[in-house]
């Protein structure tokens, strides 16, 4: 809770590159919230988190787009 007795909601945001399957999103979902609510001693309900994901050639990593490497 903040100063005023409000309960604040962690929020998460995951980047990460396009082709993991919904079960493996579920699953990072799953661990990401226990941690949360492990650390920050809040409810699960209150945790939200948000996925990105991106192409390869939106992602630059040391000045190469990551569907460049090889």
């Amino acid at each position: 809770m903040n100063q005023r007795g409000v309960q604040q909601m962690p929020v998460v945001q995951v980047e990460m590159l396009g082709g993991r399957s919904l079960e493996q999103k579920r699953a990072m979902v799953k661990e990401v919230t226990e941690a949360i609510v492990r650390t920050v001693q809040c409810p699960p309900e209150a945790v939200k988190i948000i996925i990105r994901e991106m192409e390869p050639e939106h992602l630059g990593e040391a000045g190469v787009l990551r569907s460049d490497m090889k």
